[in-house]
């Protein structure tokens, strides 16, 4: 452990809870609890003051004061001690037969693998469920100049209750609140003392609508919440056996461009290539329970992500616990399925065959006897209308439970639970539809409210379940990727590029200057005039010195061209008024490169025209254009850009800069315009976390595998965790790393060193306390172990930890 291990040792070691396991819930768990203790337990029967209708009520017991379980521990959890004791008195279920062993062995290794619950699932039917269509709801009078329609609201609901009104929080709390919540990153300590020191009473709105328009930062958080309720992952289940695809390219753009939700929703039921990943699943290894088929995986997921709507119990049988039926899965099921479904009941054939059906038909329904495309295009449509309030309430309570770390509606899996504020929810939900499903401007609305800038209430006054009063934003755990993001944003110790190739930046706006087509033109010879049709290859050599962090390629060719990077085929273009971009980054590599371009020419004129467009990691810039440099022959490469042993060009001839440049000047600004979308400007954005594969200690910090839909990260540090943030090896690496480059550029005092640390991780100053025993770590010449010790420190802090 390290030497500073000391500092921080009682926030890692306090209120742990495990990981979750593997155990099926849902088909194991659920029917066991309903056979033999739901008489006595759930619903409204609390004997002995006992319910096991949530795993709250689970874990808080009965009127005895004794935890019903302790997770991860089933010998010293009370309903196991029970179930298997020989008093009678005491065994539970107290009358009839004891559980079978093979029962007590389920529950014994449920509560093992730390009571894995089902988000949303609830014993207790709940009998509340939101209209189809939002309501219009009166706003309450503005108090105290307080007009965002959250604050008339929750200030009306503040007074109804007698809530006292929490106080603002300061403005550094405000800005790592804000920065961390939308961008997922800690501020600049310089842009921290600015926005302390602005007077202006609307900095705080100015703040959010700056932070929600930085759009690859933007992109690049909100890719984790996404992730999640996708299950998008870049490695895992199905990954090599092509049983599974990932979206990211795909999600990224949509988010950095902000694409209307309703179109967001669209695209990925009725999908293009680049999105199909998420509804087509996960295409198990072997036989699976009829539960977990491709078609029941797709209704399942689109329940949960886009509506709210756990249907994983309503996959096996009827649900116990809430209205939804087996044959609605099923039908809803139908819609993707290319064969006839049959409903299976508890894994057997019933003989009943499913309907293609949406769940709510007054909203429209899909044309069963329509091929499978068309009945996802209907079901996108049908989804994505503005009466489909639980589109648009499931999307809003989803935001709110991230910004505020709790749902209006909680769970978030569970939409017919009733709602604290059924009026915040709908108003919420309105501003999102009525704004164009605008998803950046309902994060707005929230953030910019007071009810969102207050100070954070004492946790333990918080109420549970249906008790819940609202009493302002909660402290929230840093996700994985935050506390990584943090780590290497402090330490400068981030990869210099991720798993996929992606255009990480924003194309300058129109206007700005950047610089011109330096591309010519190029042919056999300088009159491209070929006397008859011609297939040509084009190749061009070039070295890097570096990696390359990002690369775009525009072509164009009279008649038409395929261009291959180190053997990689990057696009087809095929009229010289049109040319094509194509993102080059992961086929180039540091040392020798090779372009190859055959270029086909149908008779007249003939030409290629080619930029690429490379930023450095070290940040500088290279071009490389097609001129005089290149090489041709008439020897053509395969369908792959090779060539074979035997079909080796015999020689390579100089290309020639064609002397009628303006023959093809009809295509000059759409040329330029394709060069200006792919050219990088600014500084280099660090590589996030999201961006790259989990490591053990992202999976550690709650990071998922995500071969299921994920909609909460776990809330409680883990024994795990704590281990790994004391020894993993990485983590100190990077610390070690780190500590050069803050010596570097603070230099050897260690006063500055101990400000900077405070203003960059937690944006404020030490306390005198803190700052004394910060020295006493760095000594009186600070070393790169004694920073990285003292930086460690810091990151272990709750505060440090905590979005609060």
């Amino acid at each position: 452990m390290r030497g500073s291990a000391k500092i921080g040792t009682v926030m890692l070691l306090a209120g742990l809870a495990g990981t979750a396991g593997a155990v099926d819930f849902a088909h194991e768990v659920v029917p066991l609890l309903k056979k033999h203790c739901g008489e006595c337990h759930t619903g409204d029967a609390r004997q002995g003051g006992f319910s096991m209708n949530t795993r709250e009520d689970l874990l808080a017991g009965g009127d005895s004061g004794t935890p019903g379980l302790v997770a991860g521990k089933a010998a010293e959890s009370e309903i196991i001690r029970r179930v298997v004791s020989d008093d009678p008195d005491y065994r539970m279920p107290s009358e009839g037969k004891p559980l079978p062993p093979e029962a007590v062995a389920v529950l014994k290794r449920w509560v093992d693998e730390q009571a894995p619950w089902e988000p949303g699932f609830a014993f207790q039917r709940s009998s509340w469920e939101p209209p189809l269509r939002l309501r219009e709801v009166a706003l309450p009078p503005a108090t105290g100049g307080r007009t965002n329609p959250v604050d008339r609201i929750v200030d009306a609901y503040w007074k109804e209750r007698g809530v006292d009104r929490p106080p603002r929080c300061d403005d550094r709390t405000f800005i790592r609140r804000a920065s961390l919540d939308l961008v997922g990153l800690l501020p600049d300590p310089a842009r921290v003392e600015t926005f302390a020191a602005d007077t202006d009473p609307g900095k705080r709105a100015r703040l959010v609508r700056e932070l929600l328009a930085d759009a690859v930062p933007y992109a690049e958080h909100w890719m984790t919440f996404w992730s999640d309720l996708l299950r998008n992952d870049y490695t895992g289940t199905g990954f090599i056996t092509n049983g599974r695809r990932q979206i990211t390219a795909w999600l990224h753009r949509s988010l950095r461009d902000n694409v209307p939700y309703d179109r967001f929703v669209r695209e990925l039921i009725a999908p293009t290539d680049e999105s199909r990943g998420f509804i087509d699943g996960i295409v198990w290894r072997g036989v699976v329970n009829a539960s977990q088929t491709v078609p029941i995986q797709f209704a399942q997921n689109v329940g949960q992500t886009f509506l709210g709507i756990n249907l994983k119990c309503a996959s096996c049988h009827d649900s116990f616990v809430d209205r939804w039926k087996l044959k609605e899965t099923y039908d809803l099921a139908a819609i993707y399925s290319k064969a006839p479904l049959e409903l299976n009941r508890c894994d057997k054939a019933t003989g009943v065959k499913a309907t293609p059906a949406w769940l709510f038909a007054d909203l429209g329904q899909v044309d069963p006897a329509a091929p499978p495309p068309k009945r996802l295009e209907q079901l996108a449509a049908i989804m994505t209308k503005p009466e489909n309030g639980w589109l648009s309430r499931n999307l809003a309570n989803r935001l709110w439970h991230r910004l505020m770390g709790r749902g209006i509606v909680h769970p978030v899996d569970s939409l017919r639970t009733k709602p604290w504020s059924e009026d915040l929810l709908d108003v919420l939900a309105g501003d999102l539809v009525s704004h164009g499903w605008d998803v950046k401007h309902l994060l707005e609305t929230i953030c910019t409210a007071e009810a969102y800038g207050a100070a954070t209430p004492p946790v333990a006054v918080q109420p549970r379940g249906g008790d819940y009063v609202f009493q302002g934003p909660l402290p929230r755990r840093m996700t994985a990727e935050q506390f990584t993001d943090a780590v290497w944003l402090l330490t400068g110790a981030a990869p210099g590029k991720g798993v996929v190739p992606l255009e990480r930046f924003v194309a300058p706006p129109v206007g700005k200057a950047l610089p011109p087509p330096s591309a010519k033109w190029i042919w056999a010879d300088a009159a491209g005039k070929p006397a008859e049709a011609a297939t040509l290859a084009f190749r061009k050599e070039f070295k890097l010195p570096a990696a390359a962090f990002y690369a775009g390629l525009v072509a164009a060719a009279d008649d038409g061209a395929v261009v291959f990077l180190n053997g990689r085929k990057l696009l087809t273009a095929k009229d010289p008024q049109a040319p094509q971009v194509a993102p080059a980054t992961d086929s180039l590599r540091g040392g020798g490169n090779e372009l190859l371009v055959v270029v086909t020419d149908a008779g007249g004129s003939a030409g290629l025209r080619l930029e690429l467009r490379i930023r450095l990691a070290d940040g500088a810039d290279m071009t490389v254009v097609t001129d005089e440099s290149w090489q041709w022959t008439d020897t053509l490469p395969d369908d792959k850009g090779r060539f074979a042993k035997d079909k080796q060009p015999a020689a390579w001839q100089p290309a020639a800069v064609v002397a009628t440049q303006a023959a093809w000047a009809g295509g000059e600004e759409a040329f330029a315009a394709r060069l200006g979308g792919i050219t990088v400007t600014g500084p280099l954005p660090m590589v996030r976390a999201v961006l790259v594969k989990s490591t053990p200690l992202m999976a550690a910090l709650g990071r998922p595998n995500r071969d299921q839909v994920v909609t909460s990260r776990p809330a409680d540090l883990t024994t795990l965790e704590a281990i790994r943030l004391a020894n993993e090896q990485s983590l100190a690496d990077e610390l070690a790393a780190g500590s050069k480059r803050i010596l570097a550029a603070r230099g050897p005092a260690a006063d500055t060193i101990v400000e900077w640390m405070f203003a960059a991780a937690l944006a404020r100053r030490p306390t005198a306390a803190e700052a004394e025993a910060a020295r006493e770590l760095l000594g009186e010449r600070p070393t790169p172990e004694s920073v990285g010790d003292c930086l460690w420190a810091v990151v272990m802090l709750p505060e440090f930890q905590l979005v609060r």
